[in-house]
Parts: C-alpha cells; structure tokens; sequence
C-alpha cells in the first residue's frame, strides 16, 4: 500500500466524523479521530520507507486541515443555540494557525531555512502552543465531555490565538528585509 493511499483512506475515515457528531454519537466520532490520526501517523512511516513525495505532503497537510475543520463544524451542527458561537471563534483560530503555519512554510522554503527541530517534515515546519497532539487531545476531551464543548472551545480556541500571534512575530522577525 503507498503512502497516499493510507493518507485517503484516513481522510475518508475522518469525514465520517461530521455525520456521527451531527447525530449525537460522540463515541463513534472519538473511534473515527482515533483512527483518522492512526492513518496520519502510518502515512507518513510509509513515505519516509518508501520516499517522500511532495504531493504526500501536499495531501497530508491540505486534508489534516479540512479535516481538523469538521470537528467544531460536526459540534455546531449538533446543538446549534449552544454550540455555534464558540464553534466559528473556534473555526477562526484554525485560520490563524493554518494561515501563520502555511504562510511560514512558503517563505521559509523560499529562504532555505529548515527547522532542526523538524528534519523529516515535508515542509518547512513552524510549532507552537496547539499543535497536531494538543489538538487531538482537544478532540478527545470534546467527545468525552461533549456538553462542555463550549468552555473547552473558548479555551483551546485562545491558545491557538497565542499561537498565530507567536508564530505572526516569529515571521515578523525572521523574515525582515
């Protein structure tokens, strides 16, 4: 099996989750992000035996992101009154650390510059605050607690605003002309 194979098999995996959330069943929509990661993790085990490609990491990277998007959605659309405020705030810090991620990416790659701390990533890569693990935690803790989905949205979404404007200063700084 290749590398991108895996990759689509998960995203198809991932985008049952907004159905099982829009019905209410947490617990199938915890197995689906439990195994969409599984396949994330597997896919890229596999390019890195069988050579990366940059359409693997263009796909990884480009699916994560819509698929990261469906789980506040899938919680928006179960209980709208309760759940869509903080869902938006919540879409709208994904922008920011998506943006100030790809954005960082591009540039860095222009520039030559490869994080050490990253040596196998695809991409030129910029961490932070809320990354990919602290955002599956996220996602457990909002499908074991799903009535608290709006604290818990208020307070992850916050931290990935720390992150945007962390990672908006380290290309401020970086990249100066």
């Amino acid at each position: 099996m290749r590398a991108d194979q895996v990759t689509l098999s998960g995203f198809a995996l991932g985008l049952l989750v907004l159905p099982a959330l829009w019905s209410g069943h947490t617990g199938l929509a915890l197995v689906l992000i439990g195994l969409n990661r599984l396949a994330d993790g597997l896919d890229g085990a596999l390019a890195r035996l069988q050579g990366p490609t940059d359409r693997g990491a263009f796909l990884d990277i480009a699916l994560d992101f819509l698929f990261y998007a469906l789980v506040p959605l899938g919680f928006a659309l179960t209980d709208p009154a309760m759940n869509a405020l903080p869902a938006a705030i919540l879409l709208t810090s994904f922008v920011g650390t998506g943006s100030s991620f790809l954005a960082f990416s591009v540039l860095a790659q222009k520039r030559g510059v490869k994080p050490a701390d990253y040596p196998s990533k695809g991409i030129a890569y910029l961490g932070g605050l809320t990354e990919g693990a602290e955002t599956i935690l996220f996602f457990v803790a909002i499908c074991l607690w799903p009535t608290a989905f709006p604290i818990l949205a208020y307070a992850f979404a916050t931290a990935a605003f720390i992150t945007t404007v962390s990672r908006w200063l380290i290309g401020w700084r970086l990249f100066h002309p």
